[in-house]
């Protein structure tokens, strides 16, 4: 399955870090940016959600919400949200299915590093999927992009 800008954001409710679940129909009424990354403590993982992370204020002028999803258990997100002082949720898809409902699983898989920017209605307005992985998106054009439905 794929997923397309313009159509409806599936909803979920996953396991996270703070000792809570967290559902995408919590956030209606605002953005929220879905990050899909591969593993915790990964090297472009790390780099990736720290730099997310050190520009979280620009993600709160747009009044975004931001949310890391992956494969590992809330655990192993507690330990590296801890390990890197990361201040948003860490969503556990253990059993991949938000991944799949998102078509962010790659062939044999493993989900790919992708982003996901869904509207205050909760409607798909920017997908992001990486082939190979090794780069992922910059906060400069996510706030670009959320700029482009929050103004």
């Amino acid at each position: 399955m794929s997923l397309s800008v313009g159509e409806p954001a599936p909803d979920f409710s996953l396991p996270g870090t703070g000792d809570r679940d967290y559902t995408l129909k919590e956030y209606r009424g605002q953005p929220v940016v879905l990050v899909f990354y591969p593993g915790d403590d990964t090297p472009v993982c790390t780099k990736q959600l720290n730099s997310y992370n050190d520009d979280l204020a620009q993600f709160g002028e747009v009044n975004a919400q931001l949310l890391g999803i992956s494969a590992q258990d809330v655990s192993s997100h507690e330990a590296f949200s801890g390990k890197h002082g990361l201040q948003f949720p860490l969503l556990a898809d253990t059993d991949k299915a938000v991944a799949g409902s998102y078509g962010t699983l790659g062939p044999i898989g493993f989900p790919r590093r992708s982003v996901f920017i869904v509207d205050a209605d909760g409607i798909v307005r920017y997908a992001h999927r990486a082939i190979a992985g090794l780069t992922y998106r910059p906060v400069k054009e996510l706030i670009g992009e959320l700029s482009k439905i929050t103004s």
